[in-house]
């Protein structure tokens, strides 16, 4: 499982012109599920991201979690994130999760983002045509993956 984490100001994503979800201060999450990827990921994920101590402290060091700084996620869901780019120009997307194994996970990562932020997840639509726009903020952009976690 792969996670792009956005430090934001403001993130919001658009399906068929209307505002599916939106936040101000926080993170916006592009979140790219394997076929390979289980509950142990997605449990070990959510508190890595809501864990994520990049917003500055008094001093201007990234010091500070979501939590500290009563910030906000918005997950959007986002099969590109395991293109594979090996051969040719035309990206394979073969690692992506089918959506009877991703929908699921994906669900499963908004209710555990919810329980350990301690409020709800703003989220896009699983599988459609999204219009995400953000302030980044820094800007501040994170990489993690589940599976690189020693």
């Amino acid at each position: 499982m792969i996670a792009v984490i956005q430090r934001v100001t403001q993130a919001s994503v658009t399906i068929n012109n209307q505002i599916k979800g939106q936040i101000e201060l926080g993170f916006l999450v592009l979140l790219g599920i394997t076929h390979t990827d289980t509950q142990e990921d997605v449990a070990w994920l959510s508190k890595k991201i809501v864990g994520m101590r990049i917003f500055g402290d008094s001093d201007g060091k990234m010091n500070l979690d979501l939590t500290t700084v009563d910030g906000n996620i918005l997950l959007i869901s986002q099969f590109t994130l395991h293109a594979s780019t090996k051969k040719g120009n035309r990206p394979s997307f073969i690692g992506a999760a089918r959506p009877e194994v991703a929908i699921p996970l994906y669900e499963a990562m908004i209710t555990q983002l919810s329980a350990d932020l301690g409020k709800p997840v703003q989220t896009g639509e699983f599988g459609a045509d999204m219009k995400v726009s953000l302030l980044n903020d820094g800007p501040v952009t994170v990489i993690i993956d589940s599976k690189n976690r020693i």
